[in-house]
């Protein structure tokens, strides 16, 4: 008798809630790169390194955090999502995403107070005032700046053809602040309890909503430690965020997605079992963080994780998933890669050069 024949690792496609349909369980994840210009504007070194992801497989592309106000870069050459002067590129470069069959999706960020002075020739902004980085606390009308300069940058991501967005609430940036009783020392309606910090999200999640309707992909992505964060908190805000209907997938940032809780009281073995175990209401879950053979994706996926965010691996092959889908035991190269293997994966020379910052990636 013949045995089924068994499919691919990841290759199964994927329905969100919105309707969009994902052909695999690959997303490339949020890299920072520094590729763009100086205003933000697409470079074709960044479009070239995303296009050639899209066309290798990924089943969702997403660009590097882009900053959705200019005082909110996060560092040089950064891709901007803050005006309309931007928009030819992102329609270049959406476009081109879609063409090779792979949803197109753009970060939206804001670093907070983690934007370097130097950089926005300003005080940075935090919830509250931060005196290691020099930050200033903001106003009530700030706030509310922001909430509306986050649901702008999604309506101009519509209108540039991108399949959706995904907000950037995690790794100590702006709204990640909002969440942390650490930064967050706020006195009104966006401070103090856990429902006040979490008000600011649900506010540009529902006006992302309502300016791009319910066939629009919204995701957003969470640290559930450091930064300030709490797991339990992170977890009470995530199953909120679930059965909101106002996204369609969670994206949880673990740095390691096998890796135990900080938290002491843990008593769950993995830090993505308790994400894994929550109630979703139909919205899809990934997790990054040291992905990088055939198995670690199987594994990952078999603990109830919808799709994998591909990170250092996607840096290394531009053709991750098409490698995996094909071979049941391929592992990303080893460590460290020549300048030269990093530019014939797409990596232009600042990315190239943002690599060396990573220790033992670059060999020379």
């Amino acid at each position: 008798m013949n045995q089924p024949t068994q499919r691919p690792i990841g290759a199964a496609s994927l329905r969100f809630p919105c309707g969009l349909e994902m052909k695999n369980r690959f997303m490339l994840a949020p890299l920072t790169n520094c590729q763009s210009h100086a205003d933000g504007s697409l470079s074709d070194g960044e479009f070239r390194w995303l296009t050639m992801r899209a066309k290798g497989g990924f089943g969702l592309t997403m660009t590097c955090a882009a900053h959705i106000h200019r005082k909110g870069q996060g560092f040089p050459g950064q891709l901007g999502i803050y005006d309309d002067a931007l928009l030819e590129g992102h329609r270049r470069l959406a476009g081109a995403i879609r063409e090779a069959h792979s949803l197109a999706v753009i970060q939206l960020h804001h670093a907070g107070m983690r934007s370097p002075k130097t950089l926005i020739d300003a005080s940075p902004l935090c919830p509250s005032a931060d005196a290691e980085t020099g930050a200033r606390a903001m106003t009530l009308d700030e706030v509310q700046g922001l909430r509306d300069d986050f649901i702008s940058a999604a309506q101009r991501a519509q209108r540039a053809g991108y399949h959706g967005v995904e907000v950037h609430g995690a790794h100590g940036y702006i709204l990640c602040q909002f969440l942390s009783e650490q930064y967050n020392r706020r006195q009104d309606l966006y401070g103090g309890s856990l429902e006040n910090r979490m008000r600011l999200i649900f506010e540009i999640l529902v006006g992302i909503r309502e300016v791009c309707g319910s066939k629009f992909l919204v995701g957003i992505r969470l640290s559930p430690e450091r930064f300030g964060m709490v797991l339990s908190q992170c977890l009470e805000f995530s199953q909120r965020l679930m059965h909101s209907s106002l996204i369609d997938f969670l994206d949880i940032s673990l740095w390691d997605a096998f890796k135990r809780p900080h938290d002491a009281a843990a008593q769950s073995p993995t830090l993505l079992s308790y994400f894994a175990a929550l109630p979703r209401n139909g919205v899809r879950l990934t997790v990054a963080g040291k992905i990088g053979t055939a198995d670690a994706v199987k594994t990952i996926l078999s603990q109830g994780v919808d799709f994998v965010s591909i990170g250092r691996a996607g840096i290394l092959h531009h053709d991750f998933p098409n490698r995996v889908m094909a071979n049941p035991t391929f592992a990303k190269t080893s460590l460290p890669v020549s300048r030269h293997y990093l530019r014939q994966e797409g990596l232009s020379e600042p990315f190239v050069d943002y690599m060396t910052r990573w220790k033992e990636f670059v060999a020379d």
